[in-house]
């Protein structure tokens, strides 16, 4: 969803049945959760996990949003004002044990939203 809403402050970006656990990308998100863009960008660069390159994905495209829905905004004035990792649907898969038995693996996945606003005058 790229629009501004009324109700909500910011420009989002959502990324949906993403296949990495929401356990993986939690503490990535952790690290960058209220951080300016551009610092936040140069965290997530740096990296290797797999989930900061998902996150910084889907920050990429929150800012683009915010640029091209208000012409005024700077991508070095946009903040991180919302964060969030949710979990998605499972994929149950069957993996054979010994003596004609089987576990129940499941392949979880994760959705990612990113809102970014202008930072406000008086913080950083």
């Amino acid at each position: 969803m790229a629009r501004k809403e009324e109700g909500k402050k910011g420009y989002t970006a959502t990324a949906k049945y993403l296949m990495i656990s929401p356990l993986k990308v939690r503490p990535v998100a952790d690290l960058v959760r209220h951080e300016s863009y551009v610092n936040a960008v140069s965290i997530l660069e740096a990296m290797p996990q797999k989930g900061a390159g998902l996150i910084l994905k889907v920050l990429k495209s929150a800012a683009a949003n915010a640029t091209y829905l208000n012409k005024k905004i700077d991508e070095e004035d946009l903040v991180i004002t919302d964060l969030q990792v949710n979990e998605g649907p499972r994929l149950k898969r069957v993996w054979p044990r010994s003596h004609g038995r089987r576990d129940i693996l499941l392949k979880r996945m994760s959705h990612i939203t990113v809102s970014v606003d202008e930072k406000a005058s008086g913080r950083k």
